[in-house]
C-alpha cells in the first residue's frame, strides 16, 4: 500500500530525510506571497492534493519549538485530510506537545494530553498514533487510544556505546524508569518547582556509580534541572564519567545547560536543534513501513 507523507512545518526536518528514502512526501502549500504565516501570525495550510491521495496518509509532526502553532497547523491539515477521500489517515508526533500534562494533579486541571489523542482518534478517525517516547506513556488512560509508542532507547544508548562501551544506563527517576523500562535504584527525586528538582542517593546509588561511565537515560530537557541534579549526585559519587542520552531536545537553555556539565549528550533530531546527533529517519522509516 502506498505511503503519503504529509509533515508539519515542524517537522519538515525528518520529511526531507524521509523523502530520500523513497517514500512520497506532500509538503503543504504556501500562500500567495510564499509563506506559512499571514502578516497577523495566523498559520496558512493548503493541500490541494488531498482529493488525490490513495493508501495511508500519514501526518507527521513535532511538537516544539512552538506548541501552539504546530497544533494549528496539525489540526488543519487533518480538517483538510478528514474532508478529502484520504484514508486511512494515521498521525506520528515525534515529540507530543503537552505530553506532561498527562494527569490532573490538583483541582481545576485538565489532562490535555488524553484530550488531544481523544480529539484525533474520535472527531478526526485517526486510525493509528504513533509517539516517540511519550512522556504519558505508561498511564492506564493511554489503554483506550490507537496508540503505538516507539522507543529511540536503543538508538540512543548504541550511539553512546560506540564511544563508550563500558558505560552503565540508568534512569533519573520512577517517571522515566516507568518508560524506559530501565530500574531506579538508590536515588529519591523531589521537584521544588518548576526550574528546581533535587535529588538525593544512598549507599546503593554510590556502589552502582563509584568509578563508572554512567549514562542517564531521560525522554526530554527542558530547563535541565532534573539531569543536573542527577549529574551532581553522580559526581559526589565519584562516578569516573556521566553522559546523557536524551530523546526530545525541547528548550535551548537546557540543552546549554547539559552540555556545560556533562561529558557529552546524545539528542535525537525529534525537535530540529543544531545539537542534536543521532538521527531518528531510519526508526521512523521502520516504524510506518512496519505497520502497512
Amino acid at each position: 500500500m502506498e505511503i503519503n507523507i504529509i509533515p508539519t512545518s515542524q517537522a519538515e526536518h525528518l520529511a526531507k530525510r524521509l523523502a530520500k528514502k523513497g517514500l512520497k512526501v506532500v509538503f503543504p502549500e504556501k500562500n500567495r506571497e510564499g509563506k506559512r504565516y499571514f502578516p497577523d501570525g495566523e498559520v496558512y495550510v493548503k493541500i490541494s492534493k488531498a482529493e488525490k491521495l490513495r493508501g495511508r496518509t500519514i501526518v507527521s509532526h513535532s511538537g516544539a519549538p512552538n506548541p501552539n502553532d504546530g497544533l494549528i497547523e496539525l489540526e488543519m491539515i487533518l480538517e483538510i485530510l478528514r474532508k478529502s477521500k484520504a484514508k486511512p489517515i494515521e498521525v506520528f508526533f515525534t515529540y507530543f506537545p503537552y505530553g506532561k500534562q498527562d494527569n490532573i494533579f490538583e483541582k481545576g486541571e485538565t489532562k490535555a494530553a488524553e484530550n488531544l489523542i481523544r480529539k484525533l482518534a474520535d472527531y478526526y478517525r485517526v486510525s493509528k498514533i504513533y509517539v516517540i517516547d511519550a512522556h504519558f506513556w505508561g498511564r492506564e488512560w493511554v489503554k483506550k487510544y490507537p496508540m503505538i509508542n516507539v522507543s529511540a532507547v536503543n538508538l540512543l544508548t548504541r550511539s553512546a556505546l560506540k564511544d563508550y562501551p563500558e558505560a552503565i544506563f540508568l534512569p533519573p527517576d520512577i517517571g522515566s524508569e516507568r518508560r524506559t523500562g530501565l530500574e531506579l535504584k538508590g536515588l529519591e527525586k523531589k521537584r521544588i518547582d518548576s526550574y528546581s528538582v533535587k535529588i538525593k542517593s544512598n549507599e546503593e546509588f554510590k556502589r552502582i556509580v563509584k568509578g563508572k561511565v554512567v549514562g542517564v537515560i531521560d525522554d526530554m530537557v527542558e530547563t535541565g534541572g532534573t539531569l543536573i541534579s542527577f549529574y551532581n549526585q553522580c559526581k559526589k559519587c565519584r562516578a569516573k564519567e556521566v553522559i546523557a542520552l536524551v530523546t526530545h531536545g525541547v528548550l535551548l537553555e537546557g540543552i546549554e545547560r547539559i552540555k556545560s556539565k556533562y561529558s557529552k549528550l546524545y539528542l535525537t533530531n525529534t525537535i530540529n536543534r543544531k545539537e542534536a546527533n543521532v538521527d531518528i529517519t531510519d526508526l521512523i522509516f521502520k516504524t510506518i513501513t512496519k505497520w502497512r
